[in-house]
């Protein structure tokens, strides 16, 4: 069976607009995973604001940004435990510290769902996400909050034209923000391909974890 995996930002989770956990979104999510019959999930979920408010905390009282960045891990692993406990029949209820880990829980679930795995200073959902997509061997969906790649901001410029696919080398020298830099390059590296979509399109998660074409893929 195929396994997608996917990076849920933290401000998927809880919108910094609202500062509210999005139910009708996660509703709406959880019934769409449980309709795709021929595939399970590892799903990386990120800190987003939560975490960023700990965070700044730790460092105006001067902690080192080791502290920091295992602070925004635990709020990592926190959203995963929420997103288990409410994919709960589908989703391990055990949150994993290692891909051998998720590839053990993959044998009995149909979903995953990870926080940060160790500690790996600015490390984020996306680089966790790749890493598993390394090691899975699959590709990987980039969950954001615009329907892909664009020549320009469209939220800016309405001329803006969103690009089908580019080949990482295109993105690179277009200076498209994709996702962390350290987590393009390991997809870049090992050729991973990426799906970047919009994710408040609920129609737009169904196509890419049914292979359709959606968003902007990159690819090698």
């Amino acid at each position: 069976m195929k396994i997608e995996v996917m990076s849920l930002g933290g401000s998927v989770i809880i919108p910094s607009a609202t500062d509210q956990i999005d139910f009708s979104y996660l509703k709406a999510f959880k019934k769409l995973i449980a309709s795709i019959r021929h595939k399970k999930f590892v799903i990386a979920t990120g800190g987003g604001s939560t975490a960023r408010k700990y965070m700044k905390v730790l460092e105006q009282e001067g902690f080192d940004k080791k502290i920091q960045c295992l602070m925004g891990i635990s709020v990592t692993r926190l959203h995963a435990k929420f997103m288990a406990d409410f994919f709960d029949g589908m989703s391990s209820q055990s949150i994993p510290r290692s891909v051998q880990e998720v590839k053990g829980l993959l044998k009995k679930n149909k979903v995953v769902f990870v926080g940060g795995l160790r500690y790996e200073e600015d490390n984020t959902s996306d680089g966790t996400a790749a890493r598993i997509a390394q090691h899975l061997k699959t590709d990987f969906i980039n969950i954001t909050d615009v329907e892909g790649l664009y020549t320009k901001d469209p939220r800016k410029h309405k001329d803006a034209k969103l690009y089908s696919s580019l080949t990482y080398d295109e993105a690179i020298e277009k200076h498209l923000e994709v996702m962390d830099q350290a987590a393009f390059s390991l997809c870049r590296d090992q050729k991973l391909p990426i799906v970047v979509f919009n994710f408040q399109d609920r129609s737009n998660l169904m196509k890419a974890a049914t292979g359709k074409k959606v968003g902007t893929l990159i690819h090698g």
